[in-house]
């Protein structure tokens, strides 16, 4: 069985999620940065694209949590491009890279080849849940919410909407990939929202097809 997967970001009120420089941006309060402690505390993993690990280098910890108690951080990597000082590779808590066959992730790194040419994500769901894994948080980036959603893996999406406004054809929003035709929008289920300080968390349940029902 695989794990329940829980994408959440933050984005502006007008959808984006940086600048046009497309540095990270701080958009959630402090109610929000509360309420995302929490939410990886009751995760089992915590995964992010590689992007996200060269853009901002996070350590994809809790604080306060002590060496080896947090969540597994989890780098979806298909062409093995993590550094190998990156700092989600540091001894605070576990770390597992899924990586495409015939490429090579850094040599200490715990790490698991899925897919040619890319990573095969319901393989690596499947592998998550063989190492006990129930639930996994998704922090980005872009691309890889694109492809969790394309390929039926998302059951719930969490969005804090913060009062900024940014603007710009170039500034990322949290789902990028090649997009749909309206006609194919992928419909969710509006779950409720909660006022968090400026701003206000939505919740939404995607609703799957048949043949994308998790497993």
């Amino acid at each position: 069985m695989r794990p329940k997967v829980i994408v959440n970001c933050a984005m502006s009120a007008d959808g984006k999620i940086a600048g046009r420089d497309r540095r990270q941006l701080r958009i959630s309060s402090d109610e929000d940065i509360k309420r995302v402690k929490r939410l990886r505390l009751d995760s089992d993993a915590i995964m992010v694209g590689v992007g996200t690990v060269l853009a901002d280098d996070p350590h994809l910890t809790v604080k306060g949590l002590p060496p080896g108690k947090g969540p597994l951080r989890v780098v979806v990597d298909s062409n093995g491009r993590t550094p190998a000082d990156a700092k989600v590779l540091d001894p605070r808590a576990g770390t597992l890279l899924f990586h495409a066959e015939g490429t090579s992730p850094p040599p200490d790194a715990d790490s698991f080849a899925c897919g040619e040419g890319r990573v095969d994500l319901r393989a690596a769901m499947e592998e998550l849940g063989r190492r006990g894994v129930a639930t996994v948080m998704v922090e980005g980036g872009g691309e890889l919410i694109a492809s969790l959603f394309e390929d039926g893996l998302v059951d719930e999406y969490l969005v804090f909407v913060g009062p900024l406004m940014i603007g710009g054809s170039g500034a990322p929003s949290p789902v990028d990939g090649e997009g749909r035709d309206g006609v194919d929008a992928l419909r969710l289920r509006f779950m409720g929202h909660e006022r968090l300080g400026d701003g206000v968390l939505l919740r939404y349940a995607v609703e799957h097809t048949p043949e994308k029902e998790r497993a």
